[in-house]
């Protein structure tokens, strides 16, 4: 009314009324031609064209109470339009299941101050780690779930569950990536003991004292990566958040609760389903860091320990005494240092330089050496040819030929720094 007595502008009378110009506009032709009345709002009383009707609500809620008790409200929503054909979005359900007290309501998060870029090629950087989780519904026993993730892409290259993280399990997860994949450039993990060795808690690790996993990434060229925080491990555990908060429940509505029958599932469906949701496109998807793998993975990926050779010929490892059999190119191994790999099938081998000198089973019992396939690393003979001559030998070697030096000691420092 002020504006109507010229006391003011009509701008001013916006600006007081917080609306825009165009709106009082509106509102001064209606008022000029209904009044009072022309100023109510018309949508008062009136159904939204785009209200849901309340049979629809009620079938939603009754879904999530009897079927979807424990699904996350995302994944809630997407079972709604694949399996029944609700089609609404994510705020309507999240916020009717909050008003009727089915999801609690979660504190806003804190702001992001800094994002470490991703790689922009594919095989860049992988990052390894395992969750520690109840993913069997009734079942109260935890455990571990290894996954392997590409950093440029978000891509899951392997997903298992093991009774717990270790050595071997996640030798086994990173092996079936180089099979796979072929060989990458780094990988980022934890600084877990199985990854690193640090002298003291809060410590820098120690890159020299290396772990066995540590050496086996070494002989492949695969520099290795500490995370000092979880915060660093930031995009593999925003990964395990969804991991967590899906596979629970797809285990449950298939009937799944062994682990045999869940890596079977997560190998032949759902990392495939996983990654077709999650995926994110690289910064150059047409390139890839991904080299062609040249290496022997079975001695690359074992626990290899040192042993000297007695003078019977036998080498003692984990309470065993595994026996060594004569050799064609070299009458007794008895004082040479040795390299005893267990392999993550639980054999075992013995190998000197790149011969292989025997094959065991877990238990100590010798098996019989498969025959030798070419273009492998640990087949490759001890003489460039097989020796007709003395001269085709190394010096050392020929010295062994005497029969006073039979059984002495082989110097092998040579040898053993090729291993």
């Amino acid at each position: 009314m002020r504006a109507y007595a010229v006391k003011i502008c009509w701008i001013q009378a916006a600006e007081v009324l917080w609306i825009s110009c165009r709106q009082l506009l509106r509102l001064r032709e209606k008022y000029e031609e209904w009044g009072f009345e022309g100023l109510h709002d018309g949508r008062v009383g009136k159904e939204s064209p785009r209200r849901i009707p309340v049979a629809v609500v009620e079938e939603v809620l009754r879904l999530y109470r009897d079927e979807y008790f424990d699904f996350n409200v995302r994944h809630f929503q997407e079972k709604l339009g694949e399996e029944h054909s609700i089609m609404i979005g994510y705020t309507w359900v999240r916020n009717l299941l909050q008003e009727a007290g089915l999801v609690a309501k979660k504190r806003p998060r804190k702001k992001h101050r800094k994002r470490r870029e991703r790689k922009p090629v594919r095989g860049m950087m992988l990052h390894i780690d395992g969750s520690e989780h109840k993913w069997f519904a009734g079942d109260g026993r935890r455990y571990d779930l290894i996954v392997v993730m590409d950093d440029a892409t978000s891509e899951i290259y392997y997903a298992q569950l093991v009774d717990e993280e270790s050595t071997a399990t996640c030798m086994r997860a990173i092996r079936e990536v180089v099979e796979k994949q072929g060989v990458f450039c780094s990988l980022y993990s934890d600084r877990a003991s199985h990854f690193w060795t640090t002298p003291k808690a809060g410590e820098p690790v120690d890159r020299q004292a290396l772990t066995q996993i540590g050496r086996a990434l070494r002989e492949l060229g695969i520099r290795m990566i500490a995370a000092y925080s979880p915060q660093a491990r930031g995009r593999s555990e925003r990964s395990f958040r969804t991991w967590q908060g899906r596979l629970p429940q797809e285990l449950r509505i298939r009937n799944i609760t062994t682990l045999e029958e869940a890596n079977r599932f997560l190998e032949r469906s759902y990392v495939r389903e996983f990654n077709r949701k999650f995926t994110v496109p690289a910064a150059e998807p047409d390139a890839s860091a991904f080299v062609p793998l040249t290496s022997d993975l079975e001695r690359v990926f074992s626990i290899q320990t040192e042993r000297t050779a007695g003078r019977d010929n036998t080498v003692s490892y984990m309470g065993m005494t595994l026996q060594i059999e004569k050799q064609s190119w070299h009458g007794s191994m008895a004082g040479c240092q040795v390299m005893v790999y267990k392999h993550l099938d639980d054999t075992i081998t013995i190998g000197f330089g790149p011969h292989q000198l025997g094959r065991f089973a877990a238990d100590g019992r010798p098996l019989k050496r498969s025959k030798m396939k070419k273009n492998k690393a640990v087949e490759m003979p001890l003489m460039r040819k097989c020796g007709k001559s003395k001269n085709d030998f190394p010096q050392s070697l020929n010295r062994l030929e005497k029969p006073q030096s039979r059984l002495s000691h082989i110097p092998t420092t040579a040898t053993t720094a090729r291993i």
